[in-house]
């Protein structure tokens, strides 16, 4: 079972992600609701997830700078950026992220996007 990490500052969206994600059979191990929680989060945690949802525009640090603080902790772990500002994608690239998903989407696009990462 694939793990995941939400990270959105949404509660709406944290939650639909999480729901659509569970009945998919993925396993949810945690939220964040900024980067810097997420970091924090990460970097605390012994069981890393197999997938982290990274969003782009959130309070105290942005999703691509949470991103390059956790590919530094662990240059492996896979990210899939999700951002309404596609301009951000080769910055979210760099930073790490194996793979980028424009707001909106369907949650069959994320669905796709998370068996593709996953198999990787």
């Amino acid at each position: 079972m694939t793990s995941v990490l939400i990270v959105d500052d949404e509660l709406f969206i944290v939650e639909l992600y999480r729901d659509i994600l569970q009945l998919r059979g993925y396993k949810i191990v945690g939220t964040a609701f900024d980067g810097e929680e997420a970091v924090r989060k990460y970097g605390a945690n012994s069981e890393k997830p197999d997938v982290i949802i990274m969003d782009h525009r959130m309070p105290v640090m942005n999703g691509v700078q949470a991103t390059r603080e956790i590919i530094k902790m662990n240059p492996k772990q896979k990210v899939i950026f999700v951002s309404a500002d596609v301009m951000v994608e080769k910055e979210a690239r760099e930073a790490g992220a194996i793979d980028f998903l424009p707001k909106p989407f369907r949650m069959d696009d994320l669905i796709e996007k998370m068996q593709k990462v996953s198999a990787r």
